[in-house]
């Protein structure tokens, strides 16, 4: 009898391989073009077909959901819960980052001649952050709000950045068919019922070429870091190495003691079954840098292992991709420190209060923004009168810990989906999770 290897072991042995690869071909000199032209195509179209079905997921399971309920009011009280410890993991998440970056202190750590080399590699990378921080300089303070509204469903089903739009459709269209005469309503539920159940089909078609596409998604990667010289690569990763701990200790914290204190203190789901229903999106979300990308694996595997019902994960699940960012609001909040301790500029209590709130809204206004993080710090920076050409210091590592972020990110997503399924009474954990 075979054995089957689960999903979660497959894609560790994707990574394993692909970080191998990565080593191997930059310390033997083989030559990046081969990986970037052969590889790499693999990880982007592993990627594409997971955006593919993201919003068609979203959008069908969402209206589902929505219009089999027959209390809109339950819906109101779901969506409050659901924004209300969104906001408030963010701010637990800014918090830790700075309780730790105060004790650890990592900017201090920085030799003089290391800055001055950081500041001269990366310091033209800092532009496109720059260009787009000062866009939205000038915008209300409601535009997040504005940016919900749709003006073209059309439009912003074909964009994916556009999630919570699509997200607000569904639930005025779920709403509007609970408003009308079943007999009118029952078809278009049926199609939309069809739809999802197609694309949930879609999720475990495309989850069998996992493996390789996180293998080549890691090869390449780590031969971008590398490059040439790998020995250098090596260097100036240490020389970030006590910033990249305080970051990665924070994410830490949050996955493995904030988050299994509120799924104790909330919900009946055993932290351990937890875990397990939710590996492969954590490995997928490590390998993809990508939450919008790694929602169609979230939302099954909500839904079938952890036993949240469908009406739940379709509606915490998708505005949690795209305002729930803990592990980017923490990484924000420990690399504005590190930049003001590297460049001698002192932060009292007030800036880093300024911290917590700017991180805090730049969070929830930050989606549809290419480059989201990078240039939310600027603005975070500029809250506190930091000097953004700063944020060349911490490019080199940026990369590695937006994955190690984003694995943040998704995981929160889920726990505040436990939360609120289990305070909807629709958590059932299945006997076995795979």
């Amino acid at each position: 009898m075979k054995t089957k290897i689960p999903l979660h072991s497959k894609i560790l042995i994707g990574l394993a391989l692909g970080v191998a690869w990565g080593f191997i071909s930059a310390w033997q000199g083989w030559p990046p073009s081969f990986t970037s032209n052969y590889i790499e195509p693999f990880g982007t179209i592993f990627v594409r077909l997971l955006k593919m079905i993201a919003l068609p997921l979203v959008l069908a399971s969402l209206i589902v959901g929505v219009s089999s309920l027959s209390d809109v009011k339950k819906l109101s009280r779901m969506g409050g819960k659901t924004i209300f410890i969104y906001l408030a993991t963010t701010v637990l998440a800014i918090t830790i980052g700075l309780v730790i970056g105060n004790l650890i202190r990592p900017g201090e750590t920085l030799p003089q001649k290391t800055r001055d080399q950081l500041m001269a590699t990366f310091g033209e990378n800092t532009s496109k952050a720059l260009e787009g921080a000062e866009s939205l300089k000038d915008i209300s303070p409601l535009q997040p709000l504005v940016d919900m509204v749709p003006d073209n469903i059309v439009s912003a089903a074909s964009n994916n950045t556009a999630m919570l739009q699509v997200v607000l459709f569904a639930v005025l269209a779920g709403v509007a068919l609970i408003s009308i005469p079943r007999e009118k309503a029952a078809p278009v539920i049926a199609f939309f019922d069809g739809l999802n159940e197609l694309t949930i089909k879609l999720v475990d078609f495309i989850m069998v070429i996992a493996p390789i596409g996180v293998f080549a998604l890691m090869g390449s990667l780590i031969v971008d870091i590398a490059g040439d010289d790998p020995g250098s690569a090596f260097e100036l990763l240490a020389a970030l190495f006590w910033y990249s701990l305080t970051v990665v200790s924070g994410l830490a914290i949050m996955v493995f003691v904030v988050y299994p204190i509120l799924l104790r203190l909330f919900t009946k789901l055993p932290v351990g079954r937890y875990f397990r229903a939710i590996r492969p999106v954590q490995l997928l979300a490590f390998s993809t840098s990508s939450s919008n990308a790694t929602l169609p694996l979230t939302m099954e595997r909500c839904e079938k292992n952890m036993g949240a019902s469908e009406e739940v994960c379709s509606f915490v699940l998708p505005l949690g991709a795209t305002v729930n960012m803990d592990g980017t609001s923490l990484y924000q909040g420990v690399a504005a420190l590190f930049i003001a301790q590297a460049l001698n500029i002192p932060l009292d209590f007030t800036d880093q209060l300024m911290i917590v709130l700017t991180a805090t809204l730049a969070s929830i206004g930050s989606a549809g923004v290419p480059g989201a993080g990078l240039v939310m710090l600027v603005i975070v920076l500029e809250s506190i009168g930091v000097p953004t050409s700063g944020i060349a210091l911490i490019l080199a590592v940026d990369r590695i810990l937006d994955m190690c972020r984003t694995v943040v990110n998704v995981t929160g997503d889920t726990m505040v989906c436990a939360i609120i399924a289990q305070s909807e009474n629709a958590l059932h954990p299945p006997a076995e999770v795979d």
